[in-house]
C-alpha cells in the first residue's frame, strides 16, 4: 500500500515536474508545440510561480493545520511576502499581484480577492495540491481549507477551481482511481458552476481523442489571457484521465494542450503523483527538480518540494491541528455564490 508520505512526495514532485515541463509551452497552441517539439517530454529549465506558491501554501498548513483561516493567510502575506517585494514580482499571476496591492491598501479578505479584476484566475488552483495532501480521502475538508486561502486572492470561479483541484488531490491521496478522482472534484463545487460544466465537457470531449475537441469544449478563444481557472482545471483533469493516472502520460498530454501549459502540467502532475507516489514520477524528471530560487516568492528560496512534502506528512501524522468549521465542509453552494460573476460571459 502506498503511504501518505509517499503520495505527498509524488504529488508535489509531480506538480514541480509538470510546472517545469510546461513552462516553455505556456501561451502556445497545440499546433505550435507539435511544430517545435513534436511531443514535449524533457524538462528544459526550472519551474514557475506554480511551484513556489504551492510550497508557500504548504507552509501555511504546517503552521496552522485545519484551523487555517483567511485572516491567517492575509497576515502571512503581510509579514512574509509583501516585505520581500521590493520590485516587480517576477512571474507572479494577475490575481496575486492584485492581492498584494489590496493588502498594501489595508483591505482584508474577502475584499482582497474581490477588488481586483482577476478573481477567476487559476492562481489558487495551481497551489491547491497541498490542501488535498493534508486531507487524504476527505475532498470536502480539502475544499474548505483551500477556500480559506482563496478568499484572500480570488473570487467566484477562481475559488471554485481551487476547490476542485484540492478535492481531487484529496481523493487521489486516498487511493481513488482516476474517474473517481474527477468525480471528487465535481462533488465539492456547484453543479451549475462554469468549472463543473467545463470538467464535464472536457471528460466527454476526451473520448474524441483530439486536443482540438478539448479546446473546442472549454477554451475561451476570444479572451486574451490563458490563466482562466475553469479552463486550466478542466484541461488538467482531462490530461489526468487521458494518462490514466500515470504521471508521464498525464503531464506530457497536459502540456501539449498549450494555453496555461505550466499550470495544466502542474495540476495534472499533482493528481497523478498523488495517485502513483514518488516512484511514479520519472527519475529523469525528478533529477531536474532542485530547490526553488524564489524568483517570484523570495520567502521560499532554497526550499525543495520533497522536504515540503515530508513536513506536510509529519504534520498530518501529528493529527493536523484543530479542525475548522467541520459543519461547513463540502458545501459547494458556498463556493458558487459569486461563481462566474467576474468571468468572460461567453465562456460560461
Amino acid at each position: 500500500m502506498t503511504s501518505p508520505r509517499d503520495r505527498a512526495r509524488g504529488c508535489l514532485l509531480g506538480l514541480a515536474a509538470g510546472d517545469a515541463l510546461g513552462a516553455p509551452a505556456e501561451n502556445l497552441t497545440p499546433e505550435e508545440i507539435r511544430r517545435r517539439w513534436g511531443r514535449l517530454t524533457e524538462i528544459e529549465g526550472g519551474g514557475t510561480d506554480d511551484t513556489e506558491y504551492a510550497i508557500y501554501a504548504a507552509s501555511l498548513l504546517v503552521r496552522h493545520g485545519h484551523a487555517l483561516t483567511a485572516a491567517d493567510v492575509a497576515a502571512a502575506y503581510r509579514a512574509e511576502v509583501i516585505p520581500s517585494v521590493t520590485g516587480p514580482m517576477r512571474g507572479a499571476g494577475f490575481s496575486e499581484l492584485g492581492t498584494v496591492e489590496a493588502l498594501r491598501r489595508g483591505l482584508e479578505p474577502p475584499l482582497t480577492g474581490l477588488v481586483h479584476n482577476h478573481g477567476w484566475s487559476d492562481g489558487l488552483a495551481m497551489r491547491a495540491a497541498p490542501y488535498g495532501i493534508f486531507c487524504p480521502g476527505d475532498p470536502a475538508e480539502a475544499a474548505r481549507l483551500v477556500e480559506q486561502d482563496g478568499l484572500v486572492s480570488a473570487s467566484g470561479e477562481g475559488i471554485t477551481g481551487g476547490r476542485a483541484v484540492a478535492g481531487a488531490v484529496a481523493a487521489a491521496m486516498g487511493g481513488a482511481v482516476p474517474q473517481e478522482v474527477v468525480d471528487a472534484a465535481l462533488s465539492v463545487v456547484p453543479a451549475d458552476s462554469w468549472t463543473a460544466r467545463n470538467i464535464s465537457r472536457a471528460r466527454e470531449a476526451l473520448k474524441a481523442g483530439d486536443p482540438a475537441a478539448l479546446h473546442e469544449a472549454v477554451v475561451v478563444k476570444h479572451y486574451p489571457w490563458t490563466d482562466v481557472a475553469p479552463e486550466a482545471v478542466a484541461l488538467a483533469m482531462a490530461a489526468f484521465l487521458a494518462g490514466d493516472g500515470e504521471v508521464e502520460a498525464a503531464v506530457t498530454y497536459g502540456v501539449g494542450l498549450g494555453r496555461d501549459a505550466d499550470t495544466i502540467g502542474a495540476i495534472a502532475g499533482a493528481l497523478a503523483g498523488a495517485s502513483q507516489g514518488e516512484s511514479g514520477v520519472p527519475s529523469r524528471w525528478a533529477a531536474r527538480i532542485g530547490p526553488v530560487t524564489g524568483k517570484c516568492l523570495p520567502v521560499v528560496a532554497g526550499r525543495h518540494v520533497l522536504d515540503v512534502a515530508d513536513e506536510l506528512a509529519d504534520r498530518l501524522a501529528e493529527g493536523g491541528g484543530q479542525a475548522g468549521a467541520p459543519a461547513e465542509a463540502g458545501k459547494p453552494a458556498e463556493a458558487g455564490k459569486t461563481a462566474g460573476a467576474d468571468a468572460p460571459a461567453e465562456g460560461l
